[in-house]
């Protein structure tokens, strides 16, 4: 059997500017084929990008997926409203799914926070690019004391952010929500996302604050900057900007610059989750072996 034949089949579903992204991503892994990239306009700007850099495509949508697989992998890139017909669809067909939308359906992982679990699960949840980049700092801080109270406020671009991010702000903001409270044990949180029109673009940002007692700073800035050095395995633009450790208080903020690829800078955003999406496909892939 050719090497290629060997490498886990995956499919892209949504040609929005994650879809493409992935799509792209998936085609320069050395561990993944890219067998399908599904739209469901043929006349959309995304899936004549993805015609172009030679990628197979459809219009047939989650139909075609399904017709088409199966299919080792599947990426949902589309939006939180479809996201559960396309779970009933690809369910009996064995493929693992990673969804890219804000449903809160699926177990959530978040890597180097439970990745090491997210190859025993077929239907994986991604939180949301502000999830992907608070909770491994969160999570660190988590380890060293106890929070009372964490307030995120993620700040994007307009210009990444699409259509179906701005019909699910109030999907992302519920299931960054909840899988900040379960992977910290802290259950007054309050989420916040900002899309900003400033020109130049910003690059993506997430400000943290957390409430606490018995604060230890220096476990705690330790903590962070092993979580920040993990995070850019992956996410090579990830960068802690500021970190404030007082009595009671901490206060955090990272950035995310896309890097390589046909993003822009600012689109940290879609770099991070794209980033994870991949990666933990790929440690599926591994894990099968």
């Amino acid at each position: 059997m050719a090497a290629d034949e060997q490498r886990p089949r995956v499919a892209v579903l949504g040609v929005g500017l994650i879809g493409v992204d992935l799509a792209d991503r998936v085609h320069q892994s050395r561990k993944l084929e890219l067998a399908l990239v599904a739209g469901r306009d043929r006349d959309s700007l995304g899936l004549r990008r993805a015609a172009e850099a030679g990628h197979p495509t459809t219009a047939g949508g989650i139909r075609a997926v399904a017709e088409a697989g199966p299919f080792d992998v599947v990426f949902d890139a589309t939006n939180a409203d479809s996201h559960a017909e396309h779970w009933v669809a690809l369910r009996p067909t064995g493929t693992t799914l990673i969804d890219l939308t804000p449903t809160g359906l699926g177990t959530v992982i978040v890597p180097g926070v439970n990745s090491h679990r997210s190859a025993a699960y077929r239907h994986v949840n991604l939180v949301s690019c502000g999830g992907q980049a608070a909770i491994p700092v969160l999570y660190a801080i988590s380890q060293s004391c106890t929070p009372t109270y964490i307030e995120v406020v993620s700040t994007g671009a307009s210009a990444s952010a699409g259509r179906a991010t701005r019909l699910n702000l109030d999907q992302y903001i519920a299931t960054t929500t909840a899988a900040i409270r379960t992977l910290t044990g802290t259950r007054n949180v309050k989420v916040m996302v900002n899309i900003s029109p400033a020109r130049p673009a910003p690059l993506f940002r997430v400000a943290m604050t957390v409430l606490a007692d018995s604060i230890r700073p220096a476990q705690v800035r330790t903590g962070i900057a092993a979580a920040a050095h993990a995070v850019r395995a992956y996410t090579p633009g990830f960068t802690v900007t500021s970190l404030a450790v007082a009595p009671g208080r901490i206060s955090a903020v990272v950035e995310v610059a896309a890097s390589g690829g046909r993003l822009p800078r600012h689109a940290g955003s879609v770099d991070i989750i794209n980033a994870a999406a991949v990666l933990l496909a790929e440690q599926s892939a591994a894990a099968c072996r």
